[in-house]
């Protein structure tokens, strides 16, 4: 083959593999499910919808649509860590296409992309851990997401806020104990190491990015289950590798799906890490690594 040819044939893969990346991220939507022997022996299992990173902007209309199609199913407590947002005008297009799913009981936190707005970057800094939002170190540019509207929609629906906070529902007779930390990946978690509420019949831990001092505090608190979102699972995945990057301290084995997590001298946990649903919108692209939401059966 002469080299124009190679050049033409090189060219229309790399435009084929590109169309093919935006395609899976804006249309190509799954539902993963995962089972995790969490609770007491006898108790009901309890379907957990666990959601992440959508990242919405108007006007992203497959992506609305199938979240509305997510209440069909039926789930027993829907659990969303974090990163909703993407535009200032996204709460109410986010908050109709959760209409169904906001009459379940359900728990939240926030990421960074509810505090702050995405900016252009070059996509090649994702590779070496960017994040596609440039705060500075000191995280002090004003935060231009209405956050703070986000919360109170969620939190009047019925909602429990988790940023830095615990909280406890009881779901289909079992008595769960949630902690919660904001934003790991801005240092906003405020870890107290407490231990989890012994008489509860279940502990979760909820968190946006899996930060390894996080997950370490949970597991030692005693949180039998642990659910975060943040590393779109990569976004590009290498077949037979895995995930490039994780976007934080998380090994890229535990890029997403469910794994344990352990440290010494405590029981192991269950760790679910959501690969999410969206993406940052100058980066609208993802390879062997679909826009997922998951449901997680939890059983004795």
């Amino acid at each position: 083959m002469g080299l124009g040819r190679l050049l033409t044939a090189t060219t229309a893969l790399g435009l084929g593999t590109l169309a093919y990346s935006y395609v899976e991220a804006t249309r190509r939507f799954v539902v993963r499910e995962f089972t995790a022997p969490v609770l007491p022996a006898g108790h009901d299992p309890i379907r957990v919808l666990h959601l992440s990173d959508i990242h919405l902007t108007p006007g992203q209309w497959a992506k609305q649509e199938w979240l509305e199609s997510l209440a069909a199913l039926e789930p027993d407590l829907v659990v969303d860590t974090g990163d909703n947002l993407a535009h200032r005008d996204a709460v109410a297009p986010l908050v109709a296409s959760l209409a169904g799913l906001l009459r379940v009981p359900g728990v939240f936190v926030f990421g960074s992309n509810d505090y702050y707005s995405p900016k252009l970057k070059n996509p090649a800094t994702y590779l070496s851990g960017g994040t596609g939002v440039d705060v500075g170190g000191d995280w002090e540019r004003p935060r231009d997401l209405p956050y703070e509207e986000l919360r109170t929609v969620l939190s009047h629906q019925g909602w429990r806020d988790l940023n830095n906070a615990r909280d406890v529902l009881t779901v289909k007779g079992t008595r769960i104990a949630f902690t919660g930390v904001d934003d790991p990946h801005l240092r906003f978690d405020r870890l107290d190491h407490q231990p989890a509420d012994a008489t509860a019949d279940l502990r979760i831990g909820v968190a946006h990015a899996p930060y390894l001092r996080v997950l370490d505090s949970f597991n030692a608190a005693g949180n039998e289950l642990i659910l975060a979102g943040h590393t779109h699972g990569g976004q590009l995945q290498v077949p037979g590798f895995g995930a490039l990057v994780t976007n934080c301290d998380i090994d890229r084995r535990r890029a997403n799906g469910l794994h344990t997590h352990r440290t010494p001298g405590h029981d192991a946990s269950w760790l679910h890490v959501s690969a999410g649903c969206g993406t940052s919108p100058f980066t609208p692209f993802r390879f062997c690594c679909r826009p997922e939401a998951t449901v997680l059966t939890l059983t004795g």
